[in-house]
């Protein structure tokens, strides 16, 4: 299985964790990467993950974030038809690093694109499933 996660999932650790709701993401996720670990799913990496990544001030969470990154298994390169297609998710209302997050994961066939945004997994309706990591843990049962 073939799954992609946005920065949001990737900082959630760092997040409020006193917060149910954020306590459960963070628990998903990590049972989620255990499942990358395992080789029972397979990650996705894009430039966009790095892009975002280096935008962080926190030296702490870039360190993390790229140490989770480092068990893709797989990297997809930014080309025209992705950016194209991220300009036309932009176009219908999806923030700019969002699309591309969504373009550069549906050109590598990713089943599965975990998200901590309510509003970008509201509004997507493509080829692949976009969900929270609790959603995608509860699913798997």
């Amino acid at each position: 299985m073939l799954l992609y996660f946005d920065n949001s999932v990737l900082n959630r650790p760092f997040d409020d964790q006193r917060q149910p709701r954020i306590w459960l993401e963070t628990l998903s996720f990590s049972l989620v990467l255990t499942l990358v670990e395992a080789g029972e799913a397979k990650l996705i990496r894009s430039p966009i993950h790095d892009l975002e990544n280096d935008r962080n001030p926190f030296a702490l969470r870039r360190r993390w974030v790229e140490k989770c990154l480092r068990l893709a298994a797989a990297s997809i390169a930014l080309d025209e038809s992705i950016k194209s297609r991220a300009l036309a998710l932009e176009q219908s209302g999806f923030k700019a690093l969002d699309a591309f997050h969504l373009a550069c994961a549906e050109a590598a066939g990713t089943e599965r694109f975990l998200t901590c945004d309510d509003r970008l997994i509201r509004r997507y309706s493509g080829q692949m499933i976009v969900e929270s990591p609790v959603a995608f843990t509860i699913n798997l049962m």
